[in-house]
């Protein structure tokens, strides 16, 4: 077997699995790898119990596969993480990408060589080294686990698992488990190991907005709809700001009635997810702090229904804004209502540390069996510093020191020829058309490199490079559209406060992924401006 390939693809997500899709498309030899024994990134990693998608089923798979859809069955309005596996695996299968897939091989090196035009690229498990033209990063913005510090947290006497790093079957019944975190996983989990175990506390930084999503069996004539509306269906995603199958209106909030609102709200939450409060009937949630605190009003008597305990309902109701990543957990304020399951929210009950015996707050000592972490990924950014590759002026750790950058989220100065899926400075989206929108414009943009290569006659590299005043124009843009969102006022993990302790800002694109979509599309067709290809 060759060591050499046109492009290689590190991670085998949807991410990965997407860009072999487009890059056979164009005839080139690719290899993509991938540590884990299995596909599916993020959707192999996190096998948690109550693992599920916060998006929608039809539009949680590729609108390239438009074909298998009309006939691939699902069986939820929300996939479960078996299913995703199960899809990804049918899409390699249907388009026999297995060949070009290597598992269990971890990326140890990867660096440029300008004199030869090439990446190295090593991988632990195997030893083996490749040359390549290509490399595309794939390892997307949830893969790395983020482990907090907590002190004392080595000195627990029993098991400390996360939801991030769960490919097996963990035994909670009848055991004492202390949660930390609730965002989307820590809210799922929870919901899924009350009944299990014998106490469940939940500790909190502060508290989530928690919308149910109704998750239930697909029907046939649900499913009828889809298949008979599927170009439709992805009209409302492409107009969307975070790519959703939810109609997008710029309506103010404070222009109808309080009894208008307080009745589109109330058929939200019978009907649809969080994602519909913040971009649905109403233009400005995120961007009008009267109307967020209106909904915010809104949820506290929603909470209020469901929790009767006057201490438990105090900690679960959020002081902060409506702004944060919309977590959809249907049963959750139903399972704090149980009298086993406890809740310690830091802004009143600060955690002092953990012990051999579970975690001491300035309240009380919680006894533990069991400890677990549902606290996310070091997002944006946090993998691809791992994998940190050596370009032509140094490796991306030292470039990124002042903070993560890139143009348009795909590609950083200084690394020719190098493309991230869902890098930093993408939009905050529903991820797999975002990797859609990406991946075309990666494979135009080698396709435009290829062609050139071949005009040439000399059949020498062609090298793509971002220009540094487009990478600049991109983050200026960036920072424009977040100056004048709510969504910096909280913190949360889009704006970079994942890891404790640090000071390095991260930053995305908050201006919808409707408008993304047209931005990369005007790229490509005024030829790829922003980027310079040289030989």
């Amino acid at each position: 077997m060759s060591n050499t390939f046109d492009a290689i693809i590190v991670g085998c997500g949807f991410g990965g699995v997407y860009n072999l899709f487009k890059l056979k498309q164009l005839g080139l030899s690719v290899k993509a790898f991938d540590k884990a024994p299995e596909v599916g990134g993020t959707w192999y990693w996190n096998q948690y119990p109550g693992a599920t998608t916060d998006t929608t089923s039809e539009i949680y798979r590729y609108r390239a596969d438009e074909e298998l859809l009309n006939t691939y069955p699902w069986s939820t309005r929300y996939l479960t993480q078996k299913e995703n596996l199960q899809y990804l695996k049918h899409f390699i299968e249907s388009h026999d990408l297995g060949q070009h897939i290597q598992l269990s091989a971890e990326l140890k090196a990867a660096s440029f060589d300008a004199a030869t035009s090439t990446w190295t690229v090593t991988f632990n498990s195997t030893g083996e080294t490749y040359k390549t033209t290509y490399l595309i990063l794939a390892t997307g913005h949830l893969h790395t686990p983020n482990y907090p510090q907590i002190q004392g947290l080595e000195k627990f006497a029993g098991p400390v698992y996360h939801t991030g790093d769960w490919p097996e079957y963990r035994d909670l019944k009848g055991k004492k488990v202390g949660v930390i975190g609730t965002g989307s996983s820590g809210a799922q989990l929870l919901v899924n190991i009350a009944d299990e175990v014998s106490h469940l506390v939940s500790f909190q930084r502060s508290s989530q907005h928690v919308v149910p999503h109704n998750n239930g069996p697909i029907s046939a004539e649900e499913r009828e709809r889809v298949n008979q509306n599927w170009d439709k269906i992805w009209e409302t995603v492409d107009n969307h700001p975070i790519g959703q199958n939810i109609v997008f209106k710029s309506t103010p909030t404070m222009s109808v009635s309080a009894e208008e609102r307080e009745r589109i709200w109330e058929e939200l939450w019978n009907g649809t997810n969080g994602v519909a409060f913040m971009y649905g009937p109403f233009g400005d949630i995120v961007t009008n702090e009267e109307a967020n605190r209106e909904l915010c009003k809104f949820f506290e008597k929603k909470i209020a229904q469901y929790i009767s305990d006057p201490d438990k309902r105090k900690k679960l109701t959020p002081t902060e804004l409506y702004v944060k990543r919309p977590v959809t957990m249907s049963g959750y304020y139903e399972t704090f209502a149980k009298k086993h399951v406890d809740i310690v929210n830091y802004q009143y009950t600060p955690l002092v540390e953990v012990n051999e015996r579970g975690i001491l707050t300035t309240e009380k000592q919680w006894d533990l069996d069991v400890i677990i972490l549902a606290t996310g990924y070091e997002a944006m950014d946090g993998s691809l510093k791992r994998i940190n590759p050596t370009g032509t002026h140094g490796t991306l750790k030292e470039t990124w020191a002042n903070g993560s950058t890139s143009y348009l989220g795909l590609s950083e100065v200084g690394f020719p020829n190098m493309f991230f899926s869902i890098g930093p400075q993408s939009p905050i989206a529903n991820i797999p058309p975002v990797i859609e929108a990406q991946g075309n414009f990666i494979a135009g943009l080698i396709a435009k490199a290829e062609a050139k290569k071949k005009d040439n006659g000399d059949n020498k590299t062609i090298l793509i490079e971002a220009e540094e005043q487009a990478k600049k124009d991109w983050l200026k843009k960036c920072l424009e559209i977040e100056d004048g969102s709510l969504i910096k006022t909280v913190k949360s993990f889009i704006t970079g406060d994942f890891v404790e302790g640090s000071n390095v800002p991260v930053h995305s694109w908050l201006g919808g992924f409707h408008t993304y979509q047209r931005f990369i599309k005007d790229i490509s067709d005024t030829g790829y401006v922003g980027f310079k290809l040289s030989n």
